[in-house]
């Protein structure tokens, strides 16, 4: 039967209407044949397909046939080459991909151009030189523009024949180093069809596996994005329906890959780094060794910046390594290693920005630090510290903020295990870094250009905060403090952040019982304090909203906080001293004065804190009325001005509006000592 339907349209070629009858008894009878042959239920010599028939149909593809003849032929191609059969090599031939991409490319039927590409698809599948062939023959550029505008289906056959060319090695180092390739791959991922996306993310895996310098600019084309997108797509437990399955694992199998090609990334820059350390003039080869592995440490923030690879990349040993990585940026900063001649300075620079950034990324996610806390304080720290002392201010500026984030991060989980009765045995070594290698050098940060003080300030915040006992390490260092207060007050304004900083750094000092207060009462905390308060309640007063001025508001307590540490300190003083008198043992009288003498500059607050007594917040009146006790049992009402028609209105106003005894007996107690 196949060789008379053979042979009646080999006789009647130029019968269109004949072959399109003729063509799919033809067609369904060597499918049949080639499915009989894959079970392999009946002797192959019953099985034959004479070669006549292959070259009737190579005839029926030939580009000025009618359009039905055409799409026939392709279809029972795409039919037989379904099969494992032997009969679908006998369409393989070196001019059947072409044939077959003419089809594709000059036919105006989507249908003919979909059968096609899909018999081209099957063919490739038994052989990829059929695909090789058409590239060769149009320009993998023309292939690609095609891939870009197809449609669905024609996108899924071409990526199959990519996957399948890459897969057997064809063409393969010229397609893992096209870049166009990977880009118009990889913008397939925002392809809304699901099979399609699974399929470019393996071929991008094929091209990743023997090309690793691809990854950078697959990251740069937002890879780590779609990788991303299509993760919360497939999280395992989710009901996955058609392609998702399949996307999953193709998914799976790329994330796999580039966790493991990490490690190499990085080693690659370390070797090139260890290379050329100390050397001012690289040579040929090392620059071309700089230059291939340097600009790799974009796609190790990328992947740190992922939620995907993060929590798979972020090791023990990565840690170590980018210590070690941190230890070159401090010999290129500092220009002990020269690297301007083999790469230029941008690219220098840029490697120590992104260095920085993949640190950053890292300080956002806590629990990542403090799971490897010993590594991050050995290795990291110490370097983040040398690079403070940076001549580049931008890079003194990073360390600082780093370190400042740092600290504060790995003290408060330090607290919180305190709390839970867990021990680390690292709060003292993270202490003695900063004691011994960067509070040294802070009398120098803080007289740098702004901003830099503001983040140098900011870390002994954090210090000071999550580490109360970490004040008495470093007593000495405190006055550098004082004296950038007086100067800051000359060029910022009280609301400004450096101020607020500073402000919550002495905070933090002056409540720490171990801190020595005659210190700071002697490098003028009242005369700055007194000053500072003067301006926040003009500020707090002259505010028509309130609640719209929270920085005030926070601010004004945070001084009256202070002020109140003081006055208790003082008073506790005078009062030790009272009841050694009275007990016959003595007490240094000399001292409670002086500190008395000290202090007295705080009474010319006296009237500002009677104003603040009427405020409607409560925490504004409870601290004003504290230390409004405290300075009134100090010091008396020795001014005429603290019993003002003004300041004795405000006592009336309060008075009326509050109904708590205990309130009603404070406030009346400090009128009683006013005017006596």
């Amino acid at each position: 039967a196949v060789i008379l339907l053979t042979e009646l349209i080999r006789e009647n070629f130029r019968n269109s209407k004949l072959k399109q009858c003729l063509l799919p008894a033809l067609g369904e009878l060597l499918y049949l044949i080639a499915i009989e042959e894959e079970k392999g239920e009946h002797p192959r010599e019953y099985l034959t397909v004479p070669s006549a028939v292959y070259t009737v149909l190579m005839r029926c593809l030939r580009e000025g046939e009618d359009q039905v003849v055409n799409h026939l032929a392709a279809k029972i191609i795409e039919n037989v080459c379904t099969t494992r059969a032997c009969h679908a090599q006998g369409f393989i031939t070196g001019e059947i991909g072409p044939i077959l991409w003419y089809l594709f490319t000059h036919s105006t039927a989507d249908s003919l151009k979909i059968t096609a590409v899909s018999a081209l698809c099957r063919i490739t599948r038994c052989s990829t030189n059929a695909f090789q062939s058409v590239i060769e023959k149009v320009g993998l550029t023309s292939v690609l523009n095609c891939l870009a505008n197809g449609i669905c289906k024609i996108q899924q056959y071409m990526l199959t024949m990519f996957s399948a060319m890459l897969s057997c090695g064809v063409h393969l180092q010229r397609l893992i180093q096209e870049k166009e390739f990977v880009t118009t791959i990889t913008r397939l991922l925002e392809s809304p069809s699901t099979f399609i996306r699974a399929k470019a993310f393996l071929v991008l895996l094929q091209v990743l596996i023997n090309n690793r310098e691809m990854l950078l600019l697959s990251c740069q084309a937002r890879l780590v994005m779609y990788i991303e997108r299509d993760s919360r797509k497939t999280i395992p437990g989710k009901e996955q329906q058609g392609g998702s399955e399949y996307l999953s694992k193709c998914l799976d199998l790329l994330i796999y890959h580039i966790v493991r090609e990490l490690p190499g990334i990085l080693g690659d820059i370390l070797a090139a780094l260890t290379n050329v350390s100390g050397r001012k003039h690289p040579s040929t080869v090392q620059a071309k060794q700089l230059k291939m592995s340097l600009p790799m440490m974009s796609v190790v923030l990328h992947l740190v910046t992922s939620q995907v690879f993060r929590p798979q990349i972020v090791t023990k040993e990565f840690l170590f390594n980018y210590g070690t990585l941190l230890v070159f940026i401090r010999s290129i900063d500092s220009g002990e290693t020269n690297l301007d001649r083999a790469i230029g300075p941008t690219a220098s620079e840029e490697l120590i920005k992104t260095t920085l950034l993949t640190f950053e990324a890292l300080t956002e996610h806590p629990s990542l630090l403090t799971i490897h806390r010993l590594t991050v304080e050995d290795c990291i720290l110490p370097q983040l510290i040398y690079l403070v002392h940076s001549q580049n201010v931008e890079w003194r500026l990073f360390s600082l903020r780093l370190l400042s984030e740092t600290t504060s991060q790995l003290l408060s989980h330090e607290v919180m295990a305190e709390e839970k009765e867990e021990s680390f045995n690292s709060n003292s070594k993270l202490l003695s870094l900063i004691r011994n290698l960067l509070l040294p050098q802070y009398e120098h940060i803080l007289m740098a250009p702004d901003p830099v003080p503001v983040y140098a300030l900011k870390l002994l915040v954090a210090l000071t905060e999550h580490s109360p006992a970490s004040v008495s390490s470093f007593p000495s260092h405190f006055d550098f403090f004082y004296l950038f207060l007086s100067l800051q007050r000359l060029q910022d304004s009280i609301l400004g952040n450096t101020m607020q900083t500073v402000i919550a750094l002495l905070n933090n000092v002056v409540a720490n019982k171990s801190v020595n207060m005659i210190l700071l009462f002697e490098e003028g905390l009242a005369h700055h304090i007194r000053n500072l308060l003067i301006q926040a309640v003009a500020l707090y007063l002259e505010a028509d909203d309130k609640s719209s001025t929270k920085t005030a508001n926070a601010l004004l307590l945070s001084l009256l906080d202070i002020l109140q540490c003081m006055l208790v300190y003082t008073a506790n003083v005078v009062r030790q001293t009272l009841q050694a008198q009275k007990s016959g043992s003595g007490g240094d009288t000399q001292a409670a004065e002086d500190l008395l003498l000290i202090n007295k500059p705080l009474t010319d607050l006296i009237s500002l804190l009677i104003q603040l007594l009427p405020s409607e917040d409560t925490e504004i009146f409870a601290s004003a009325s504290q230390c409004l006790s405290l300075l009134v049992q100090l010091y008396g009402g020795n001014s005429q001005e603290s019993m003002s028609p003004e300041n004795m209105g405000s006592f009336a106003e309060v008075l009326k509006s509050k109904k708590d005894t205990r309130q009603l007996k404070l406030l009346l107690r400090i009128v009683k000592r006013l005017v006596s």
